[in-house]
């Protein structure tokens, strides 16, 4: 039985981050359709939140919901695993990524009402925090107790830089063209 929960669990953490990187995605290009004529905007507008709030509703929020039901119920089978330092920080980390999920909704909920607060670069940038958190779940569930704790926070530290940079780095280039 906790096989077949890792396998669903694995599947709807799959879906729900594949849903929070497009829907962010998608909140750059409806921030940049801003920049168009009103016709365009409105056009774009439109379009863009049909697709979020589908995207959010029907993929990214399910699965988030089936990630953490799974997630508990592989806690209820082996529940000596909330003992482990591990599952802890990774735990930790889940409850960054869930709070991150709120986030993008209340974002969302934001541009519906015409309200654009983020760049287009600050929401690049913002699109890296789920990448970042991912890494850090990942390795953890992996590497479990098998990861120095120091060389484990450098190493995002340093993950955590290279992404930015190369948001940096996109930007400037797309400012050049």
């Amino acid at each position: 039985m906790y096989l077949y929960l890792k396998a669903v669990h694995i599947i709807f953490v799959v879906s729900w981050m594949a849903g929070l990187f497009y829907v962010v995605r998608l909140f750059i290009y409806h921030t940049e359709a801003q920049d168009k004529s009103e016709l365009e905007r409105k056009v774009l507008s439109n379009q863009f939140e049909i697709i979020e709030k589908k995207l959010f509703n029907i993929i990214t929020t399910p699965a988030m919901v089936m990630t953490l039901i799974a997630g508990i119920w592989m806690v209820c089978i082996l529940p000596g695993w909330l003992q482990q330092g591990w599952l802890q920080v990774k735990l930790g980390f889940v409850f960054g990524l869930v709070i991150y999920h709120f986030i993008c909704q209340n974002m969302m909920q934001q541009m519906r009402k015409g309200i654009f607060k983020f760049t287009s670069t600050q929401l690049r940038i913002w699109n890296e925090v789920a990448t970042i958190l991912l890494f850090a779940i990942v390795f953890l569930a992996v590497l479990k107790n098998a990861v120095n704790w120091i060389y484990g926070v450098v190493g995002l530290l340093v993950f955590s830089l290279i992404i930015m940079s190369a948001v940096k780095v996109y930007k400037y280039y797309r400012l050049k063209k």
